[in-house]
């Protein structure tokens, strides 16, 4: 258990607009700050940080909590790990009694696995069992000096060399499994999980190996093979080579699809090249760019399938405000094999003349319609309204319906009325989907709780509570000792109830960062709405009392599920109890 006394000082060392802004691209309103959620895809700012009390609340996702709960979230930590981080950032020590907490000591043991699996594959290579596949590298143009920067390694080709060679180190089976460096196969043996192939490292920020990416040289099987997702690695969530781009002094980041592009561009010089982990790109992904780049410039292979993978990624990026080109690698398949045919030079020429994102799909559409038939005009022009539409700026949409009308020789305005038209019904549709009220639960005039869209007056009142409490802490008095987390019939809410009165009954303060030890992620979001929907609100003392009825009420009546599920002896005493009430 971490001392009180130790949080309280984190708790000023951790500036809670410093910590997000380091993630996430916030603007002052009033008081609080907000932003781009970075835990969902959003266009319109819902993610609100509140320094009053150290908190966070996004109100489209509903995610939320306090410092310690945003680096669990957002770093994929457990609750000692996030103190650990924040600590560190503070330049804090750890209390002693917490130091060997058995999570972290296994995160850090994968760690090492990591680590020293990255050694023997890299060693490996440079011994005379790597020789062929040295020679491969140095033939794909790669040099001594980019070999060793990246780590490059590879895997030999047997079945348990590398098993054998981290017991020798002294991991368990269980150690290395939790790792992914090997798998599990019949009769409970385990073997290597990367054989015969190149290895190249995944760094995370902080400079630790979190997973292999491992590349067929010859033979069979997949020719990409990835680490599977761990206690420290999420495909979706990381970024071959950001470790090295984030130090980049472009305000540009290059995406490429493979490893070998974002090597050979680092070596040529680009050393803001990055790429995803053997998948698409993700919503995390492009929102982890965000963070670090003002722009991104898509230099994905040439081919159909990675101009297919350009547009999704098109699709993703418009979720955030980086600017966004698309490289068309003419000549060339990709852009290693761009740069060894023309040269560094002419590669940087394709960045300073990249498409932007909404020319590239003004000429995707045209190679779809055939412009000279007048059919053809008409359903490129409805596509292309459809397209204007989806654009915030209305000095974008005015330069490209201009530059489309003179090339077609149609009328401007004819087509500025239909985006307009598009983006009214879009704007009211989304509207009405995305529509959120602010308050959690509602009240009627005489300020008693009132069901809010089917919900049970119950249902609510657990939520009032909570919130009631949040904004006057000494209206406990009107429920202590009467109203019992027991009582609550939704598991979270009594265990964030639980959690409040505990606070309370030792005089203790309720800002989020003291429960954060206690609730889940989900449950400190969930604390976070209650008390965000609090600010809105006006409660009364004798409300207290309402609510406590209202959930004991609730409590009394169980729904026809949980009536199935009483044994034997509780459902007689629940008849009795229903017979004894209508006398």
């Amino acid at each position: 258990m971490i001392p009180e006394s130790f949080i309280e000082e984190l708790k000023y060392a951790s500036d809670i607009e410093e910590l997000v802004s380091s993630y996430v691209r916030l603007s002052r309103k009033g008081k609080n700050s907000k932003g781009l959620c970075p835990f969902h895809s959003e266009k319109t700012p819902s993610f609100t940080v509140y320094p009053e009390n150290g908190s966070y609340y996004c109100f489209g996702c509903g995610a939320g909590g306090d410092v310690i709960t945003f680096v669990r979230q957002v770093e994929n930590l457990e609750y000692v790990e996030a103190v650990r981080f924040l600590a560190q950032k503070a330049g804090m020590r750890m209390p002693e009694d917490v130091q060997n907490d058995k999570t972290a000591m296994h995160r850090a043991r994968i760690l090492e696995i990591n680590r020293e699996t990255a050694r023997y594959y890299h060693g490996v290579l440079m011994d005379e069992k790597g020789g062929s596949t040295l020679n491969y590298l140095r033939e794909r143009g790669l040099t001594p000096k980019t070999v060793k920067r990246f780590g490059l390694g590879y895997a030999p080709p047997g079945w348990n060399s590398l098993r054998d060679h981290l017991r020798s180190k002294g991991f368990s089976n269980e150690d290395i499994l939790a790792a992914a460096v090997v798998s599990r196969g019949r009769n409970d043996s385990i073997y290597d999980q990367f054989r015969d192939r190149v290895m190249f490292p995944i760094i995370d920020l902080r400079g630790g190996v979190i997973g292999f990416g491992g590349r067929v040289v010859q033979g069979g099987g997949p020719k990409y093979l990835n680490s599977p997702d761990t206690m420290v690695f999420k495909k979706s969530r990381n970024l071959f080579a950001l470790n090295y781009a984030k130090a980049t002094q472009s305000d540009t980041l290059l995406l490429a699809e493979g490893y070998m592009d974002v090597i050979a561009l680092h070596q040529a010089g680009f050393d803001n090249a990055v790429a995803t982990l053997g998948t698409s790109l993700t919503a995390e992904q492009s929102r982890l760019i965000a963070q670090y780049a003002k722009k991104v410039a898509i230099a994905y292979d040439s081919d159909t399938a990675g101009q297919a993978a350009a547009k999704r990624a098109l699709s993703l990026f418009q979720e955030t405000d980086v600017a966004v080109s698309v490289l068309e690698i003419k000549g060339a398949k990709d852009p290693d094999e761009y740069i060894k045919k023309f040269g560094a030079q002419r590669f940087q020429g394709l960045i300073d003349g990249g498409k932007s994102a909404v020319q590239y799909e003004i000429d995707k559409l045209k190679e779809r319609f055939d412009l000279d038939s007048p059919e053809g005009r008409v359903a490129f022009l409805q596509q292309f309204c459809k397209l204007m539409a989806a654009i915030g700026s209305d000095l974008q949409r005015e330069v490209y319906i201009s530059q489309t009308a003179r090339e077609l020789d149609v009328g401007k305005e004819g087509l500025k009325t239909t985006v307009e038209s598009i983006r009214k019904k879009r704007f009211y549709a989304e509207e009405k989907k995305s529509s959120h009220n602010l308050r959690a639960f509602a009240q009627d005039k005489t300020g008693k709780a009132r069901s809010k869209e089917g919900e049970l007056r119950g249902e609510m009142a657990q939520r009032a509570v909570i919130s009631m409490l949040v904004r006057h802490p000494d209206y406990y008095k009107e429920l202590r000792g009467k109203l019992t987390p027991e009582d609550f019939y939704n598991e979270d809410l009594r265990a964030i109830y639980g959690a409040v009165i505990h606070r309370l009954s030792e005089n203790g303060s309720l800002e989020p960062i003291y429960l954060a030890g206690q609730l889940t992620p989900s449950q400190m979001s969930l604390y976070s709405q209650l008390s965000a929907a609090g600010r809105e609100i006006q409660y009364y003392r004798q409300q207290a009392d309402e609510y406590m009825q209202a959930i004991l009420e609730r409590k009394k009546n169980k729904t026809p599920d949980e009536v199935a599920q009483m044994e034997r002896a509780e459902y007689q005493r629940y008849i009795t109890s229903l017979t004894a009430n209508k006398k």
